[in-house]
């Protein structure tokens, strides 16, 4: 059973990526599966510190971006919005090129709040960071 609100493709979960942080850093979602959402994000100039490794904040901002758009698939869009109130991340492992792969999964999905973990691997499988993320469900305002 799928845990999203209603059907999203690949192409509509794309169109997300489009002007934003997610899209400027090379974020792709590659699979939409019934519990979770895969991403992969390229470790090149966008994404590396001066020593050439990857930077934790772009891993973070993987971790953010998968549980964000995650989060925001398993609620009426037209009715409420997702946001951040907190996150950490462990960094666990440098990477200097390639790829890494993130995926989410809920821990919790309440009416007011959720708790996605996100796991970040690199090309080999081997994880190179964790990361919790909480968001806020918000009624949106009438315009």
């Amino acid at each position: 059973m799928s845990i999203w609100f209603k059907h999203y493709s690949l192409d509509d979960i794309s169109a997300l990526q489009q002007g934003n942080m997610g899209g400027h850093i090379g974020i792709e979602i590659v699979r939409i599966g019934p519990d979770h959402l895969d991403a992969r994000m390229p470790v090149d100039e966008r994404t590396v510190q001066p020593d050439h490794i990857l930077h934790g904040g772009a891993s973070v901002t993987l971790a953010e971006t998968l549980g964000s758009i995650g989060g925001g698939m398993t609620v009426d869009r037209e009715r409420f919005q997702v946001v951040g109130q907190e996150i950490n991340a462990n960094h666990l492992r440098a990477v200097h090129e390639g790829y890494v792969h993130g995926s989410a999964r809920p821990i919790h999905l309440g009416r007011r709040s959720q708790v996605w973990a996100i796991e970040i691997y690199d090309d080999q499988k081997r994880l190179i960071c964790i990361s919790r993320l909480t968001l806020a469900v918000l009624e949106r305002q009438p315009q």
